[in-house]
């Protein structure tokens, strides 16, 4: 493996794992100020396989960016949007 992808992929799981640390950043305040959450890392992941002719289905690749069913995780650790997040959520469109 070329020595650049496997640092690449190195630092990606790195990202992963400290978000998977930071379970009280809810997606919504990484949306806001980022741009992008931990479903972005899904939809991305099912997007890059589509173009290498690969199906990942979106469940799977939520499973492997949570490191839970997205189900479970959402359950466990998501909270409601506050009226300010969402706010905020809906004037960056």
């Amino acid at each position: 493996m070329d020595k650049e992808i496997a640092i690449q992929a190195a630092v990606f799981r790195r990202l992963l794992a400290h978000l998977d640390d930071r379970k009280d950043v809810q997606n919504i305040e990484l949306m806001n100020l980022a741009g992008f959450c931990r479903n972005c890392f899904s939809k991305w992941t099912v997007a890059e396989a589509e173009k290498l002719g690969v199906t990942v289905d979106i469940d799977d690749a939520r499973e492997q960016v949570y490191g839970m069913p997205y189900s479970e995780w959402k359950e466990k650790y998501q909270l409601p949007a506050t009226p300010e997040q969402l706010e905020k959520f809906n004037q960056k469109k």
